[in-house]
């Protein structure tokens, strides 16, 4: 029996419950001089101002412990309640629109030529500050038709669709030969017969519904018509003064587009015409009766003005509009990133076991998809929750309490000297994002 002549050393394995103690490693003193200035960053720009805003929503103006006292006050003002149930408006429409908007965007752009043009144009807004963005949109949306553009296309469409021209304030020279009712229609007194020809002189219109002196036509005296009505409806003022009332004089300028109506001794509507750009009307066939003419309350009434798009009722939507402007463009351009990185051997495995366009986007792009769309889903929220810029800019003076938000109002409290109840309007902001930026954290710690 041999035996081994050398010293084996036997090696004892580890047991479960033995620790292992980790290497130490001392830091590299040169590291301090790296993390150092980012550390007292940290601790002066973020740590500080969040433990202070804790510490200072506990007191009031005068410096007293008052609690939970600003919280309770806080829920108990009309104005945080109202900025409250802004912010869920814009969570649940804003994020929403804007992800599905870059989604259709996305998968469009990858299917067109001259797809990288289209997308700097999209993604153009994004270069613009939200401050830019807000004026520009202030602007759009104003209600006067000639700043705001929103409004001057309404307008022009109504004015092609509509029927009759609008001079609003006008009234008959002549009280006594036509009546003016209520509704701020003018109807003839007298009655008047075939062959006969009317003259209709109007006052009183206002200086805006009135042609500029290049623009207008000058009145002229209808041509009498056997068997027929005919009239003129003009505007019985001279610019500088002189000429004779209720006659046609050089420089008065008729009034064209004016409804009018032919009306038996009943009351009845024979027939209906609109004046020329000279004023004049013509009814023919008109024989055997005697009628009155009536200009119907339509010519009368205010120019059409549009929608009051900034008003109380609709400023939110707007705002909700410039929002998507800017930020559409970054849902396409993070959108269309991952669907560069889509299995498209899947996508053709579709198209050929018979599926058609919309069954491979539903089915086989947007699972792939999902992942990068609940990034900009919960990206685009955060930005939502804490948005100021827009908020403040888009709304004029009578609709800034209606559209509000809670950083507005935070901002508001800070600015009037009221730090207590500041701060507890930015605790109650961090606490609106906090969930959803413990979600973004979490996506990204799995990868997506």
């Amino acid at each position: 029996m041999s035996t081994d002549t050398g010293i084996a050393k036997r090696t004892r394995e580890p047991k479960p419950t033995d620790k292992i103690r980790p290497s130490r490693q001392k830091i590299n003193p040169t590291l301090w001089w790296f993390l150092g200035p980012a550390i007292l960053i940290l601790i002066v720009m973020i740590i500080y101002p969040a433990g202070y805003s804790v510490v200072r929503a506990m007191f009031d103006n005068s410096g007293n412990f008052i609690g939970l006292g600003n919280y309770t006050r806080m829920f108990s003002l009309s104005s945080t309640k109202q900025a409250i149930q802004n912010n869920l408006i814009w969570v649940l429409a804003a994020p929403l629109i804007t992800t599905t908007l870059g989604l259709i965007l996305a998968v469009l752009m990858d299917k067109i030529r001259w797809k990288t043009a289209f997308r700097l144009i999209i993604f153009m807004p994004m270069a613009i500050s939200m401050l830019a963005a807000g004026i520009i949109f202030r602007s759009i949306f104003q209600q006067n038709p000639n700043i705001g553009f929103a409004n001057a296309a309404i307008v022009a469409v109504q004015q092609v669709v509509g029927d009759s021209a609008q001079y609003p304030g006008a009234r008959p020279r002549d009280a006594e030969a036509f009546t003016q009712a209520p509704d701020n229609s003018i109807e003839s007194v007298q009655t008047i017969s075939a062959g006969e020809v009317a003259a209709l002189p109007l006052v009183g219109i206002r200086n805006d519904a009135i042609p500029e002196p290049e623009d207008q036509t000058q009145a002229t005296t209808a041509e009498a018509i056997t068997g027929g009505v005919s009239g003129t409806v003009w505007f019985d003022f001279v610019r500088g003064g002189g000429g004779e009332s209720g006659v046609i004089d050089d420089g008065e300028a008729g009034l064209g587009g004016i409804e009018v109506e032919l009306l038996d001794p009943s009351g009845g509507v024979v027939a209906a015409t609109h004046t020329d750009d000279d004023g004049t009307f013509l009814f023919e066939d008109a024989e055997g009766e005697s009628f009155t003419l009536r200009l119907t309350a339509a010519n009368f009434a205010e120019a059409p003005t549009g929608v009051d798009w900034l008003g109380p009722s609709l400023i939110t939507p707007v705002m909700i509009v410039a929002f998507i402007w800017i930020w559409a463009g970054f849902a396409m351009v993070m959108i269309g990133a991952g669907l560069s990185a889509v299995d498209r051997s899947l996508m053709e495995a579709a198209r050929v076991d018979g599926a058609n366009e919309l069954q491979v986007f539903r089915h086989v792009t947007i699972p792939q998809l999902l992942p990068t769309v609940t990034v900009v889903l919960v990206t685009l929220t955060i930005n939502v929750l804490k948005i100021f810029d827009l908020v403040y800019v888009i709304p004029p003076g009578q609709s800034k309490e209606a559209g509000t938000v809670v950083a507005v109002e935070m901002w508001k409290q800070f600015g009037n000297y009221n730090y207590g109840m500041g701060s507890a309007l930015a605790i109650l902001l961090v606490v609106m994002v906090l969930p959803f930026m413990l979600w973004q954290i979490r996506n990204f710690r799995k990868g997506n």
